[in-house]
């Protein structure tokens, strides 16, 4: 428990430290940041021993958000392309301990991660790419709204779990998840999600603009893809044999470990909100 409320220090000080710069170059900055540091604990796990290629990864993880930020206009695939040909070009400098394995985890690690951590971004963005649908406090609102379907669901069923538990979630990927807890989680989420929208609508936001009946059913959806993305990435560290992904924070883990769930929730939420955008 003291490690669990340690590591929920060191979160809400990363938390607070994103709302305070998120309308400034600092975001997209933290944002590659934690990308890099996610890649880079990933590699390690999965015994990327090339540096050639975690150079590369670590350059790009570092690149993608702040293209993202930038709002540059230039093709992605000008930079994939040399990736992709750069880190081959790696493996074949180091053959005799690089295979092919190494590289293709390597690419697309890099790619998912550091895309994920891009949907920060562009989920703040909203208002840039529809300002007929969404003004610029709604980039704050859906970036609470993305952490509450990841850090809430996953918070709400440890607690729900831990005291009213009794059917295993899935016992050979992580034996302590619950479903009493995972529908905890996802009820616990979209509670709270109804409030923070109550309190935007009532106080923030200068008209009622988004509805509940689509934010509610998306804070359930997401709460579940959440808990796919932790269950992905303790499979991951399951097939590798290791605990956590990192060290970085104290007594839980590195940056991936407390980002898994976000990576899958922020893609989906962002493909989420174009849709509504465009209706």
């Amino acid at each position: 428990m003291k490690q669990r409320i340690l590591s929920g220090i060191v979160m809400a000080v990363i938390f607070v430290l994103m709302l305070v710069t998120l309308y400034t170059p600092v975001f997209y900055i933290l944002m590659g940041v934690l990308s890099v540091i996610a890649v880079h604990e990933i590699e390690q796990v999965v015994q990327v021993k090339n540096w050639g290629i975690r150079i590369l990864s670590g350059v790009f993880a570092l690149f993608l958000p702040i293209y993202y930020g930038l709002r540059l206009e230039f093709s992605l695939a000008l930079v994939l392309v040399p990736l992709a040909i750069l880190m081959l070009i790696c493996m074949l400098a180091r053959y005799g301990t690089t295979p092919f394995e190494q590289v293709s985890s390597a690419f697309a690690v890099t790619l998912m991660v550091s895309f994920g951590f891009s949907t920060f971004v562009l989920v703040r963005d909203c208002y840039l790419d529809a300002p007929d649908k969404f003004v610029k406090l709604d980039g704050l609102y859906l970036i609470l709204f993305g952490f509450i379907c990841s850090w809430v669901t996953d918070i709400g069923a440890y607690f729900v779990g831990r005291f009213l538990g009794k059917h295993k979630l899935s016992p050979k990927i992580s034996p302590k998840k619950t479903v009493e807890g995972a529908v905890g989680g996802v009820v616990f989420a979209a509670l709270i999600n109804a409030l923070v929208l109550f309190v935007f609508d009532r106080w923030i936001f200068e008209s009622a603009h988004l509805p509940y009946y689509i934010i509610i059913p998306l804070s359930l959806v997401l709460s579940v893809i959440s808990m796919f993305g932790d269950l992905s990435a303790s499979v991951i560290k399951r097939n590798f044999g290791v605990k956590d992904f990192g060290k970085l924070i104290p007594g839980h883990g590195g940056i991936m470990d407390r980002f898994d769930s976000c990576l899958f929730v922020f893609p989906v939420l962002f493909f989420a909100v174009k849709i509504i955008g465009i209706v």
